[in-house]
């Protein structure tokens, strides 16, 4: 079970010169959009990466509007673990729960994935929020991740995880975003 005061959300490489040739897109986008709401509600640490942005660009200009901050970790690694930067900033916010989210399934996602299993965080992954080029790379994705003790799940389901419970200012903000 998810609980605000030791979850955070990693979203990896969503980025302009990627994006276009990830399959579901558009949903990966506002889903991701949704969990940086919740993050931003309930004060939930972001971890932003972007691989090789000189090459792919930068975060999506609709993520980084709804960002509480954009100051992206840049990377050349697929696994985030394998960037100091990125694990200083994760070391720094005391998380027990990752919610991770981004592209490629079945490159950085599943590889970072690993790295953070390793490390003693517990992952949850919203399949509806990863995406790959490939529908059969993004599932292959998801089962490597299930395999190896991820917890896959979906955005909502994170969602009211956290929120907990109905009729709060939280749940009537994000119920806005979910309908």
């Amino acid at each position: 079970m998810l609980e605000k005061e030791d979850t955070g959300l990693v979203v990896v490489d969503l980025q302009d010169k990627l994006m276009p040739v990830i399959e579901r897109r558009e949903e990966i986008a506002k889903n991701v959009i949704m969990l940086v709401h919740l993050a931003r509600l309930f004060n939930l640490p972001v971890l932003l990466t972007e691989q090789h942005s000189k090459w792919l660009g930068s975060t999506l200009q609709e993520i980084r509007e709804v960002l509480p901050e954009y100051s992206p970790v840049e990377k050349i690694d697929f696994n985030c673990c394998a960037v100091d930067l990125f694990n200083r900033n994760l070391e720094r916010m005391g998380l027990k729960n990752i919610i991770l989210a981004g592209v490629e399934s079945h490159i950085c996602i599943m590889q970072t994935c690993i790295g953070l299993l390793a490390k003693g965080y517990q992952i949850h992954i919203p399949q509806d929020a990863v995406g790959s080029r490939k529908e059969e790379n993004r599932q292959v994705g998801l089962e490597l991740m299930r395999g190896v003790g991820a917890v896959i799940t979906s955005t909502e389901t994170v969602i009211y995880q956290i929120l907990k419970r109905g009729n709060t200012k939280e749940f009537r903000e994000m119920l806005k975003l979910v309908k």
